[in-house]
């Protein structure tokens, strides 16, 4: 045990040691994070952390493997499986490095990983047989190569995607790690053991310059060569051993909210018709936030999701059958109530339904009418008139209601056909759009829903509504509209909007 403790520590310091090195690193070849897009941070972070420790967990191991009372333990077996981990584990570290510094196109990363994958396999880490619980005992044969090559990839890029918060991810790893260092321990898988331990301390050294307010992000070469590691110890130590009562769901369970997260991206970008590899924000930890939990807050509750999720890991390693039932069970219950806290089902529901309604009822009426505003627009010559059309827009794209506001107050308001007192409607569904900068005016536009969201196509034809509204309010004098300044004339090759109005026949 103590050798382990002197590893856990030894890497611990050298990653707290390399880190404000890799950080001054970052800076000095312009390998940073920069704020925007799906990024929350709102200044320059760099992200080679890393860097720190991959080299503070393999200086470690080595020298513990060839200095310290460890290495005497090893077998032959465990030599061969600790030279491929160095191999695999160096290629992503340095595929991750490159994508860090000059990005890579997702098929040439994925790639590489099976590359890797295939390495740890041949070395040795391979998915021969699946212990279930309650299920028994399943042999891989021919399938030991994919199947071991999937699990691989599939837990690199779980543990890339949920490094979205700054101490996420590594906070997660470590968790997973001790988990996996406590099985192995308790089973006497040395090589296991040592590597856990020591990945172990070099993410919690790391963590102190990456929890928030981070000073430094771990970026794709942290991520990549921790998800590897991950991955090929978690199915190095249970599957070696016949005899052992470990199986496949100890790794599943300890990782549960990085492989959950990563089979709720796929999902959502199915149904988005987006390709799976392409970045968003529907992540669990970008939902946590949208719903008003501050940065920190939501770290923490992963956090906490994360140890219940492990203590229910080593539950199913050692327990009975009636004990692993129950871990089962309230893993199970976790993680579903995790998804229902976030609203994903919710989501999920919503993005199929938009699928479906571009020609939803409310759109398709809405469309058929939007090209006619600006003829309609057009014949009026006053305030009065720009109204008269809003009241038969209203009516023919039957709203309940569309109102003029500014602030807090009703400029005008239209009923449509199946207006109804809106005090009585509980299933209304309400979008706003601005109308032009300076005027304060807002659109509200109300009509009856089933499902309570509003499509994406109704957002967009609303805010050409406000726009057409808008030019025409200015062009007969409305004080409700300030007048716009005269443009500059455009030059040659400037680009000039096509207007709303139909072509001539």
């Amino acid at each position: 045990m103590q050798s382990y403790v002197t590893s856990f520590v030894v890497a611990a310091v050298a990653a707290a040691v390399l880190t404000p090195f890799a950080r001054r690193l970052a800076f000095h070849f312009n390998i940073v994070s920069t704020p925007g897009g799906r990024h929350i941070h709102g200044q320059v972070i760099p992200r080679l952390g890393g860097l720190a420790i991959f080299g503070a967990a393999m200086v470690t191991i080595i020298g513990t493997v060839v200095f310290g009372p460890v290495g005497a333990l090893f077998d032959a077996a465990e030599e061969w499986r600790g030279l491929g981990l160095l191999v695999g584990s160096t290629v992503m570290f340095s595929l991750g490095a490159v994508d860090d510094f000059k990005s890579v196109r997702a098929l040439h990363k994925l790639m590489v990983q099976i590359l890797a994958a295939a390495i740890a396999w041949s070395f040795g880490f391979r998915i021969d047989v699946i212990d279930l619980p309650l299920l028994g005992t399943f042999s891989m044969g021919v399938f030991s190569l994919p199947i071991t090559v999937f699990w691989i990839v599939g837990i690199i890029n779980a543990v890339n995607l949920i490094d979205g918060l700054d101490g996420l991810a590594a906070g997660v790893v470590f968790f997973a790690g001790v988990t996996n260092f406590v099985v192995a321990y308790l089973q006497g898988t040395t090589f296991v053991a040592v590597v856990m331990a020591t990945v172990a301390g070099a993410v919690l050294g790391f963590l102190f310059f990456n929890f928030n307010p981070a000073r430094i992000f771990m970026g794709d070469s942290g991520s990549y060569f921790l998800g590897f590691v991950l991955a090929v110890c978690s199915i190095a130590g249970p599957l070696q051993k016949a005899s052992a009562a470990v199986s496949i769901a100890v790794p599943i369970v300890a990782l549960g909210v990085p492989i959950i997260d990563t089979l709720l991206a796929m999902v959502r970008r199915f149904l988005e018709r987006r390709p799976i590899f392409s970045p968003d924000r529907g992540h669990i930890h970008h939902r946590l936030l949208d719903m008003g939990i501050t940065h920190r807050r939501a770290v923490l509750i992963i956090y906490g999701v994360t140890v219940a999720l492990c203590i229910g890991a080593i539950a199913i390693a050692f327990g009975r059958n009636w004990e692993v039932g129950a871990a089962v069970l309230g893993v199970s219950a976790l993680l579903f109530g995790l998804i229902r806290f976030i609203g994903y089902f919710e989501y999920l529901a919503v993005a199929a339904r938009q699928k479906k309604r571009i020609n939803s009822r409310h759109v398709e009426w809405l469309r058929r009418v939007i090209m006619q505003l600006p003829a309609q627009f057009d014949r009026r010559t006053d305030e009065a008139g720009v109204f008269e059309v809003m009241e038969w827009l209203a009516r023919e794209a039957r709203f309940d209601s569309l109102e003029l506001l500014k602030g807090e107050q009703r400029v005008r308001h239209w009923v449509g056909a199946d207006y109804e007192d809106m005090a009585k409607r509980d299933l209304t569904t309400t979008a706003v759009s601005v109308l032009g900068p300076g005027s304060g005016l807002e659109l509200v536009a109300a009509w009856r829903s089933e499902y309570g969201d509003v499509p994406p196509q109704m957002d967009i034809m609303l805010q050409l509504v406000t726009d057409v509204l808008g030019t025409a309010l200015q062009r007969v004098g409305s004080p409700l509209v300030p007048v716009a300044s005269t443009p500059e004339p455009a030059a040659p090759d400037s680009f000039v909007a096509p207007s709303l109005k139909p072509a001539a026949r």
